[in-house]
């Protein structure tokens, strides 16, 4: 069986971070399983985490009242959800469910953003990954929109 920290750089926003940020990071995290239907997190809640996939799938999802939530994007293994942890009491801005039989790492908002400030190498490099993160949820959300409310006449 594989530690997190030897689990770590099969996540691409983990690869090439040197052993001594890994286990770090590693301090911070924890297995979780997620099965089907289950939330690994709702939008609105207080977000102190985030999820590494490494197995099964979670759906993005935004809450329509009186309707069925809006898949934004299904996530796979390798994908990680949430950024709202960077900032205390942030709340979540998305839900994720699992789809099916979901393992994922879970990490401690609170206790990354103390390696951060520990760490500012690591707390540099961690963000510019999750920025990277965010910007591409930003765009599959607007495309996902787009593709609901848009009205599919030519210009």
């Amino acid at each position: 069986m594989k530690t997190i920290a030897e689990l770590l750089p099969e996540i691409p926003l983990f690869e090439g971070l040197p052993a001594d940020q890994l286990e770090l990071l590693a301090g911070c995290g924890r297995n979780v399983v997620a099965e089907p239907g289950e939330y690994l997190f709702t939008e609105g809640r207080t977000a102190n985490t985030f999820f590494a996939l490494r197995h099964g799938s979670v759906g993005i999802e935004i809450p329509v009242p009186a309707r069925e939530p809006i898949v934004v994007q299904t996530l796979h293994p390798g994908d990680v959800a949430g950024w709202s942890w960077i900032f205390p009491a942030q709340p979540w801005a998305f839900s994720g469910r699992a789809v099916e039989r979901t393992r994922a790492i879970s990490f401690d908002g609170a206790c990354l953003r103390g390696k951060c400030e520990e760490d500012h190498e690591l707390g540099y490099e961690l963000m510019r990954r999750v920025a990277i993160v965010m910007a591409e949820r930003l765009r599959f959300t607007r495309m996902q929109l787009l593709d609901v409310y848009g009205r599919g006449e030519a210009a």
